[in-house]
């Protein structure tokens, strides 16, 4: 059974909560969460409930208004089901920075916010690829994990670079995995 680590942006693009994405990365996104909750994949996070806490305080669980705010309280109602969820330990040496962190030297330069989808996919054994919807600074970043042994998974790839293109003018757009 294949397993993810979801980064938040999914849930909000699933939500419809990300300005600018086209309907078919709102398609996906909301296709990829509803496989999780069809038992195809298996999601990893931390057992500091650091990731679950980001989702609950970007979305909406009352009342759940989108597939992401849905797709979170399935998550808490099946935290402790194997077959669904699986935790990894990370220790966090300082608010946001992880031992786990795949890349120390790529760490300082990463997202503070999103280095814990890193260290959760780097502490696990299989080292399950990272969902990613439209954030666009990912493009920089998924050589290195990768070099480390950690995937990124582009779900909206044709947004990423178009959002990409807007954040960072005049910088050529890296390549995709």
């Amino acid at each position: 059974m294949a397993r993810v680590v979801i980064d938040t942006n999914v849930l909000l693009v699933a939500n419809r909560q990300h300005a600018d994405v086209t309907p078919e990365c709102i398609a996906e996104c909301v296709l990829r969460l509803l496989s999780i909750q069809d038992g195809k994949q298996v999601v990893v996070l931390d057992d500091a409930f650091l990731i679950l806490g980001e989702y609950h305080h970007k979305t909406s669980l009352n009342p759940p208004k989108g597939v992401g705010d849905k797709f979170l309280k399935w998550l808490l109602r099946n935290a402790m089901q194997p077959r669904y969820v699986e935790q990894v330990s990370i220790t966090e040496l300082a608010p946001d920075e992880f031992v786990e962190f795949p890349d120390a030297a790529l760490q300082p330069s990463f997202d503070a916010p999103d280095r814990k989808f890193a260290a959760v996919a780097n502490a696990h054994s299989l080292k399950p690829a990272i969902w990613q919807a439209a954030d666009c600074k990912w493009l920089d970043w998924w050589k290195a994990l990768a070099a480390a042994g950690v995937k990124v998974e582009f779900l909206c790839p044709d947004d990423a670079c178009r959002f990409y293109v807007k954040k960072f003018p005049g910088k050529a757009v890296p390549e995709l995995p």
